[in-house]
This record gives C-alpha cells, structure tokens and sequence, in this order.
C-alpha cells in the first residue's frame, strides 16, 4: 500500500472552472486521491461510493480538528479562507461519540419530521408570492436571485427564527464565508460577524421564546441534555449556512438538467415522472454539494491499495462519488430521471453525520420546482449552459447567476 508522498496531488480548482472534467480526474485517481485544497493545503480526497459508506462510518476518521497534524504544528492559517468550514466551532458537526449523539439529539427532538411538514404550507405561500413576482412569459430573468435564493432564504430564517432584516446581511457574510477568494483579512471579521448575529438571535429567542428551532433547542436543552450558548450559537450558524445553500443549488441544478435535457424535461411535465425524481437525479448527478471538508484519522485507515496515514484530513468528493460507475452502472455520467433507484446516491452524507436538514431540502425542492413549471412550462435558458459560470466555492457547485426565459 502506498501514502500521498508518493502520488502527485490534484489541486482543486479555486475558481471550478471545471468542475465535471475535475470530479472525473477524481475517480481516475482511484477512491482515495492526493488532493490540495485552495491556499496549498494538502488532504486526501475519497471519491468512490462504496468507500465514501466505509470511512463516513470508520470511527477511526474524527472531527476534532486537533487530530490534523497539520493544524498542530501550525501549518494551516487563521486566515485560510476555509478555516470556517474545517474549524466551524462546537457544533454536532464538529463533534463525535457521545457529544454527537446528545447534540443531534437535542437538534431531532427540534427538527422533527411534524415541524417539516407545518413548514409546507409556509413554504407553498413563499413560492406563489415570488412566483407572482416575476416578470411575464418571454422575458429574461436571474431565477437564482428571483427565486431561487430567496426561497430557501426565508425558509430557514422562519424555521431558526431568524430577523427577516438580517438576510441581506448574511448573504453577504455567507458568500464571504463559503469563498475561496475571500481576502485574508476579511476572514476573521466575517466568522465573528456571523457569530455575533447568531448569538444575537439566541439572545432574543432566550428573551422571547417562538414557534421557532432555536427557541425549541433553548428550551430541550433546559429540559435535557445541556447545549452551551456556545453549541447553540455554532449549531444554528452550521443550520442556517447549510440549510439554505444546499437547496439553492438543487433548485438552480434541476432547472439547469432539465433545459440541458429537454427530453427528460417533456417526460416530467407529461407527468410521465414524479418530480421527486428529478430531485433525486439531480442531487446524485450535479450534486449541491461538492467537496465536504474535513475529517481527521486518528489512525493509518488503508482504502484501496493506498492508506490514509494518521493524522492526515480526508474530504468526501461528492461530486465526484455521485456519477461512481461501480455504484450507478456505465450510465452513470447521464442524466435520467427514469433511473432505477437501485444504489441511492449519498449527496446528504452517510452515518452519523447525515444531513438533518435533507427532509426540509427535499420538501423545498419538491413545492418549487413544480409550481415553476406549473407557471412557466417553456422556461428554458436564456443563454446557453456552456456559459454558465460557477461561483469560486470548492465546496458548494454553485451558479453565479442563472439566466432564463420565462414561458408558457
């Protein structure tokens, strides 16, 4: 078996130019490639279905960041533009074994599937009102910054009980804080400023309780398990961040395939299709999520005919892992929403660390992309998707913009 030392790395594309030609240069690699992140840091990359399955349930692969070897011997940056995703705070995500399971505990006991289902009506209401809001058949429009943010936006600002007035703010901050251009002095600044909402919003949810998840996570960790104002203030930054990205990128993904797919499109609008079947093609094969930064071995852990050393960083190529043939069969690289469910993909993650937030994202996807086409079934690009462009966001694959037409 052999280790990264041995192996030329891949250097992931700061400005994902490429981010299909580079998920396929991933899996050549072999499921576990040397990879470099943007500002020169080395980790490893795991970008095949079934190992992905293994190392998301390897108790010897961990979140505490004092594990990286790197990170110890001061190798990695205050200032890395990524520092908020590899070292996010104490939060569920960041944490394992026992800590996990009390934190995600307290977060199911909050986020119950009864609270997702209230959220449709809700969620129904936004997507007419910014349906309504759009211009007439045959005009163009950016779908992402009419629809396609907004609604996820004010989604999880309802569901965390966030002030309405803030979101201009965060989606400022938050472009800041998933970039890799961001400049290195504005690093430090973004991560307290985004703090500093969120410790302001638990304040006012301890102040005056809502129907809302923060309130219910102040109030299940008074009656329970204890959350710290700092776990709290972490695990709603972590939600919020991950709860409106993933479903802007899923919404923006499926309208891209199905105007690049206009027979696929046909098939779903005949009815021929559940649409929950294009959310499910669209998260395995352009999936929202990228790169999933960053777990640590405490242990060497062989994969394949290679072997993560301990103390080494791996991230889940989940762009890459989606179109693994080994997993999906030789049309993996195709987009067909009459695919056998077969082998799910696992773009939520996998194990202890699975998303708990996926059935709010389906749920979203699933009102607004059929009312879309209900309103607009000639929607189709306004310009064609070669000259789409991708945020510089190694982790999230993501549209700066998405013109279309609009039509009935």
């Amino acid at each position: 078996m052999t280790t990264g030392t041995e192996h030329a790395r891949i250097a992931l594309d700061p400005f994902v130019t490429d981010l299909d030609g580079e998920s396929e240069r991933l899996r050549a690699a072999g499921p576990l490639a040397a990879v470099e992140l943007p500002g020169g840091v080395p980790v490893w990359a795991v970008t095949r279905h079934a190992e992905a399955k293994a190392l998301l349930t390897d108790p010897r692969l961990v979140k505490d960041i004092g594990v990286w070897g790197a990170w110890r011997r001061g190798e990695i940056p205050q200032d890395w533009p990524l520092i908020g995703l590899a070292n996010p705070g104490r939060s569920m995500l960041t944490v394992d074994g026992a800590d996990h399971r009390r934190m995600r505990a307290l977060v199911a006991q909050a986020l119950t599937p009864r609270r997702v289902e209230r959220m449709r009506e809700r969620i129904e209401k936004l997507t007419r009102d910014l349906l309504d809001a759009l211009p007439a058949d045959g005009e163009s429009v950016d779908l992402k910054a009419a629809f396609a943010y907004p609604l996820p936006m004010y989604v999880i600002a309802d569901l965390m009980g966030i002030d309405q007035a803030e979101l201009p703010r965060l989606k400022v901050l938050f472009e800041k804080f998933f970039s890799t251009q961001t400049p290195p002095a504005e690093v430090v600044a973004t991560l307290t400023e985004l703090a500093g909402i969120m410790a302001a919003t638990v304040a006012a949810k301890r102040a005056e309780p809502g129907d809302d998840l923060t309130s219910a996570l102040i109030l299940a960790s008074e009656d329970g398990d204890h959350l710290t104002d700092e776990e709290i203030v972490s695990t709603l930054q972590l939600m919020v961040a991950a709860g409106h990205e993933t479903t802007i990128s899923l919404i923006v993904n499926a309208v891209v395939n199905l105007s690049a797919h206009p027979d696929q499109r046909a098939r779903v609008l005949s009815g021929e299709v559940d649409w929950s079947a294009v959310v499910e093609e669209t998260l395995r094969w352009s999936t929202p999520t990228s790169h999933v930064l960053i777990r640590f071995a405490t242990e060497d852990v062989p994969v394949g005919d290679r072997v993560l050393p301990a103390g080494d960083a791996l991230i889940v190529s989940y762009a890459a892992i989606g179109r693994d043939e080994e997993a999906h069969g030789p049309s993996a690289g195709e987009f067909d929403v009459g695919r056998e469910p077969g082998n799910r993909h696992i773009s939520f993650g996998h194990g202890p660390h699975v998303c708990p937030g996926a059935a709010l994202s389906r749920l979203e996807a699933g009102v607004a992309l059929p009312a879309l086409y209900e309103r607009f079934p000639g929607l189709d690009l306004a310009v064609p998707a070669s000259e789409l462009r991708n945020k510089p966001v190694v982790t999230q694959n993501d549209l700066f913009e998405l013109p279309v037409r609009l039509g009935s």
